[in-house]
């Protein structure tokens, strides 16, 4: 077993690519293992609606969303199915205790309320059921929340964790934008009680576990209110929920910029404390020479993940992914191991860190260190998947660093009644998760490095000067959108200058029924390229061999993707330097241009949307998620 770690920590180190699966996938792997049917949290006999489900949950939606592999998503399903009930009052939850932890799971609810899924109402439901919780929980005079109903006056680190990213998520769908101000609130009261600034020792920069308002609880420091030491797993929920609560925060927020300025204070303390020898954290995290005193798994995985998601977004100096992957190769060394059924196991996660209740903890030194460590404890599990992810994705984001990826909203330009009742744009939008929208697609470039936004005005230099990759996508007949915007001259003119600057053009059709073909071939015919009015395969129900398209060995775009799947698509005719990427059958299928110092690709369909995307729908022969991220590596490797 330590000759392959050793063989796997060599591999990660040096960049050389394993054949096995990666960390992320072998433990959600091995999670489903242990748990087929249902979650058991600690030793409890039945499943029950609780915080760890959530955090595991939500670790296994990022894998699904790596790798398009349905049975993440299933697995999410059966679980809340086995919970929410139709009217979206949720199975063993009581409102009425007040417990903060119990919004967790809310994450996943928001998930499921945005995909296309039958049922999905119930899920939405659920979601305003938590919410209500937020809007009736009980706060301090200042307006946190407390922890839980039997902690009165009371915030822990815990909190932001179990309730921001929830509260952040819910408020963006929706279209609440008031609750941020709140949401910011709870982050501001947390660095105003909580960081280390006794004046009795000196200041660390770390953040004590529990703050008392009111100051009676045996373990507050009568003066601050402060519990009395810096718990690893504590910080570790309050890093990630920064990280994570930012996913949602407007960018134009005034208080934006304080939470980013929050991660930012919290990452050198982090790095100072980290054990010099192997890379982790301790269960206390300042006094690791301390008799007693251990590395602590759930901690470690979580202080990698804010880390190193803090750097690819753009939050923390690129200097600070050094640290996490330090970190991340010393979980795998002191944590990590295989058993003899190949599923990997995560040892050294303490069970459980709390201030008062009975028996009383008193948040001493002692204290934290007689609570009992845990094999395959999820809330070691879970930060584990996610660090994985983290130092899986940062390899790749030099592909598309310093690069935007906008798409049209123009002239694609839909509508549709959000959740709420409104009107919102959608079907090939980047915002949307249903199966209409291209939100997997835009993943996949952010996550290979690349910013992406949309374009909603038609075309002009000014509104192109900063994309470098320009994605047109089925422009609308008038029986898609009342009022459609048809490609102009002007916009040809535009588009083709941009593109021999160095653009990237990416143009997606339909076939004939439901595209726009005639402007948006003045487009194409601009490149040496029609969209014909031949459509091919046309798919009969589930018969998706008939969509089957087959690439050959040694293509210079889709180098590992060997079937795809594309439905009743529009042939191109070439002319001039065009030249066929794919043909079938005579036909051709996909087709690219250089033109002057840019470059052009052109497809008769939009077969990167989510529906054939997501590994829910299509049968896994057909490679459309691989195809997808090799088409993105390609487009963002021909900028110049």
């Amino acid at each position: 077993m330590k000759l392959r770690l050793l063989i796997g920590l060599l591999m990660f180190s040096t960049g050389v690519v394993a054949q096995q699966k990666p960390y992320s996938q072998r433990m959600a792997d091995s999670f489903m293992a242990w748990h087929k049917d249902s979650i058991l949290i600690g030793n409890h006999k039945t499943a029950r609606w609780d915080y760890e489900q959530g955090l595991v949950l939500k670790a296994l939606e990022r894998v699904w969303y790596r790798t398009a592999d349905a049975k993440y998503f299933n697995y999410i399903l059966n679980d809340l199915n086995q919970f929410v009930r139709e009217d979206g009052s949720i199975r063993t939850y009581k409102p009425e205790e007040f417990n903060i932890d119990n919004i967790t799971t809310g994450r996943v609810l928001l998930t499921l309320a945005q995909q296309s899924l039958a049922g999905r109402e119930k899920f939405q439901k659920a979601a305003f059921v938590l919410r209500d919780q937020l809007a009736k929980q009980p706060r301090t005079k200042e307006g946190g929340f407390w922890h839980k109903g039997r902690y009165p006056n009371q915030m822990w680190l815990d909190g932001l964790f179990m309730a921001e990213p929830f509260y952040a998520e819910f408020s963006q769908v929706f279209g609440q934008p008031e609750n941020f101000d709140d949401i910011a609130r709870q982050f501001a009261l947390i660095e105003k009680h909580l960081i280390d600034g006794a004046a009795n020792r000196p200041k660390t920069g770390l953040l004590y576990h529990g703050y008392d308002e009111s100051r009676q609880q045996k373990w507050a420091n009568p003066k601050t209110g402060q519990s009395p030491n810096f718990w690893g797993r504590s910080i570790g929920w309050y890093a990630m929920a920064l990280v994570d609560v930012l996913d949602y925060f407007p960018q134009n927020h005034p208080q934006r910029a304080n939470l980013v300025n929050y991660l930012q204070r919290l990452a050198p303390p982090l790095v100072k404390y980290q054990d010099a020898k192997t890379g982790c954290w301790y269960q206390i995290i300042d006094q690791g020479a301390r008799k007693g005193n251990y590395l602590e798994a759930s901690a470690s995985c979580m202080f990698v993940y804010a880390l190193a998601k803090g750097v690819r977004m753009g939050y923390l100096d690129q200097s600070l992914l050094a640290s996490a992957q330090k970190g991340y190769r010393g979980i795998l060394q002191q944590f990590i191991e295989t058993d003899a059924n190949g599923l990997i196991n995560l040892n050294g996660t303490v069970s459980v860190g709390g201030l008062g209740g009975i028996p009383y903890r008193d948040g001493s030194y002692d204290y934290y260190l007689s609570e009992p460590i845990r094999k395959n404890d999820l809330k070691g599990v879970g930060p584990f998947i996610m660090a994985s992810l983290e130092l899986e994705i940062a390899p790749e984001l030099a592909v598309g660093a310093g690069k935007t990826v906008g798409i049209d909203y123009h002239f694609n330009r839909e509508f549709r009644k959000n959740l709420l009742g409104q009107t919102e744009p959608f079907h090939y939008t980047l915002e949307d998760r249903m199966h209409s929208g291209f939100w997997h697609w835009g993943n996949t470039f952010r996550e290979l490095g690349a910013k992406t936004v949309a374009v909603p005005t038609a075309p002009t230099a000014e509104s192109l000067k900063d994309v470098d990759v320009y994605i047109i996508v089925d422009p609308d007949s008038p029986k898609e959108t009342a009022q459609p915007n048809y490609i102009q001259p002007a916009d040809v003119k535009v588009i083709s200058e941009w593109v021999k600057a160095g653009g990237v053009l990416v143009m997606m059709a339909n076939d004939t029924a439901n595209c726009e073909t005639r402007h948006f071939n003045e487009l194409a015919q601009a490149f040496g390229i029609r969209f014909t009015s031949k459509n091919r395969n046309m798919v009969k129900g589930k018969n998706w061999e008939q969509g089957k398209v087959t690439i050959p060995a040694g293509n210079p775009v889709f180098k590992e993707t060997r079937a795809v799947y594309i439905k009743e698509l529009a042939t191109l005719d070439l002319q001039a330097s065009a030249q066929a990427l794919i043909s079938e059958g005579g036909d051709v299928i996909m087709a690219v241009a250089q033109v002057g110092k840019g470059t052009v690709f052109a497809v008769g369909d939009p077969w990167l949307y989510n529906e054939y995307t997501d590994g829910r729908i299509i049968p896994v022969v057909y490679e459309n998620y691989q195809a997808g991220k090799e088409l993105g590596t390609w487009l963002l490797n021909q900028v110049r």
